[in-house]
């Protein structure tokens, strides 16, 4: 590099050398210097180039996602109906039972003897009903032929009516002789999974004690009881009412969402919505019905209920990155004109879809939202858009409403 007066140093060299030299040091100078001699100003900046989506109105399926338990279809425990002593216990714990299985037997010897004594107590009661039957017929026929008084007539009458009441009580005592028999098979009540044995071989029980031998729950179907706020039910109805929201479709369906947050294969069905609202947290309980032929859900798992709540028509989806906050703390967007002018928007936002927002206002069908591009981009500056690259289609619980087939 040559310092100090070009022209001074490069007429110190001589030869080809330093004519090269001279030659590129008048070239760079004119090309510097300009026709006018004087150095030539730089033209206005370019416009600045930002990434624009252009917004698209869509049918979205909105949902809800609500925390709730799974609870036994049908729970049932075990109670001896009469007393003694466990001879045999007839299932194993944990296994699958039926209606009507056998699981205990108790000591049916008192009980049989019991049944024994009430069937000789009605044949005896059989046998003085028909001696009353024969000697109230026999005074019938002397009374037709007035040869008895009226009182002998009488008090045969009601000797047949007393012998009858009394074949009446002995039946009774003998059907519940044989029903105390029959209770000492004591048998499943439901079908389901049975759980543990309170009592082994050789324990006394007694006739409808507290304490349940056993327990079984049926898994399938199963409940989920969720919980949602009354607030979100108030919103429902509202937007419902204003037309915000319509009901095409089956919302009775719901999906579950597993405690790792794996989706369940099954869909569910909402049962009902409880009539009451629990004044500490506010909310009520929605009972779901959920078929588990497999087993793969028990009593008590934590899950997440997706409940349908409505489709929003027309709906303005944008990307969560396209929005900011003034000062105010105001929900704006940057959008841009037909003249390439970027201009302001205040928007009402819904509720998060996903890493989209849904926009009730400010936005519409047509509009270029910036998306990329936006620090220190004010408003009425001219831009360049470029499309914005990011990938289309619903996010999180938001979906399209058209068929499947018609969304690939």
């Amino acid at each position: 590099m040559l310092i100090g007066n070009p022209k001074s140093s490069l007429g110190r060299l001589s030869g080809p050398v330093g004519l090269c030299l001279r030659l590129a040091a008048v070239a760079g100078l004119a090309a510097f210097v300009g026709c006018g001699g004087k150095p030539q100003k730089g033209g206005a900046p370019p416009p600045r180039e930002v990434a624009a989506l252009t917004l698209e109105a869509q049918n979205v399926s909105l949902t809800t996602e609500l925390p709730g338990r799974t609870t036994a279809y049908r729970i049932a425990e075990v109670r001896p109906q009469v007393g003694g002593v466990i001879l045999e216990r007839l299932f194993i714990e944990g296994a699958d039972v039926q209606a009507g299985q056998q699981l205990y037997q108790i000591d049916p010897r008192r009980f049989a003897a019991e049944l024994e004594r009430a069937n000789a107590n009605v044949k005896r009661a059989q046998a003085e009903l028909g001696d009353a039957q024969y000697e109230l017929q026999r005074l019938t026929n002397l009374k037709e032929s007035q040869v008895i008084a009226e009182k002998e007539y009488q008090t045969a009458l009601f000797a047949e009516r007393g012998a009858d009441a009394a074949l009446d009580l002995a039946l009774a005592e003998q059907r519940l002789a044989a029903l105390s028999l029959e209770w000492t098979k004591v048998v499943a009540p439901i079908s389901g999974r049975i759980g543990s044995s309170s009592v082994t071989e050789g324990a006394l029980v007694t006739a409808d004690q507290m304490t349940p031998l056993t327990t079984i729950q049926q898994f399938d179907p199963l409940y989920v009881d969720v919980t949602q706020s009354s607030t979100e039910l108030l919103r429902l109805k509202r937007n419902l009412e204003t037309g915000a929201l319509s009901t095409d479709g089956d919302q009775r369906a719901v999906r579950l969402l597993l405690e790792d947050g794996t989706p369940y294969p099954l869909e569910g069905t909402l049962q009902f919505r409880d009539i009451t609202v629990d004044p500490s947290t506010g909310s009520f309980t929605v009972r779901i019905v959920i078929p588990n032929p497999e087993h793969l859900l028990l009593p008590g798992m934590f899950v997440r209920a997706i409940v349908q709540e409505g489709t929003a028509q027309q709906a303005i989806l944008v990307p969560q990155q396209g929005v900011s906050r003034n000062p105010k703390g105001e929900a704006i967007a940057l959008v841009v004109d037909d003249a390439g002018v970027v201009q302001v928007r205040a928007l009402t936002l819904g509720r998060a879809l996903g890493n989209r927002w849904l926009v009730s206002a400010g936005l519409s069908a047509g509009d270029r939202l910036i998306v990329e591009g936006t620090l220190n981009l004010r408003p009425g500056a001219a831009v360049r858009v470029v499309p914005f690259d990011g990938q289309k289609g619903h996010v999180g619980n938001a979906k399209p409403s058209q068929p499947l087939a018609d969304a690939k």
